[in-house]
């Protein structure tokens, strides 16, 4: 099972990322003004990743990724990988692991371990 992790980046756009089930990010969306359309993109890929697109791509060094496209919009891109067995398996894991993944929300300012004073 993977998870989508909900992030805030430096400029406070909201991203996710789908993780695997070893906690290795697959790919990272494009940006979100507000909280919830990132949640609503998540809803969208999990409920029409049979209508989701995958393209491949080449990058420099002989590195290969691939885009996630959506009703003709890119929703991710990938992390980079060193094969093309290796690419295929990024792809063959999301679309597998993506209907039962679950959100973990990470954008809250508040510190997640609070300081105990013993």
């Amino acid at each position: 099972m993977g998870a989508f992790v909900i992030s805030k980046r430096f400029n406070d756009e909201y991203k996710f990322e789908f993780r695997s089930r070893k906690g290795k990010t697959i790919l990272t969306s494009t940006s979100f003004v507000l909280k919830f359309e990132c949640e609503d993109a998540i809803n969208l890929i999990t409920n029409l990743i049979e209508e989701c697109e995958f393209i491949k791509e080449k990058y420099p060094k002989g590195l290969l990724g691939f885009k996630v496209i959506l009703n003709g919009n890119l929703v991710a891109s990938s992390r980079k990988y060193s094969t093309e067995i290796r690419l295929l398996k990024g792809i063959e894991e999301f679309r597998k692991y993506v209907s039962t993944s679950e959100i973990l929300d990470f954008s809250i300012d508040s510190f997640v371990f609070p300081n105990v004073e013993f």
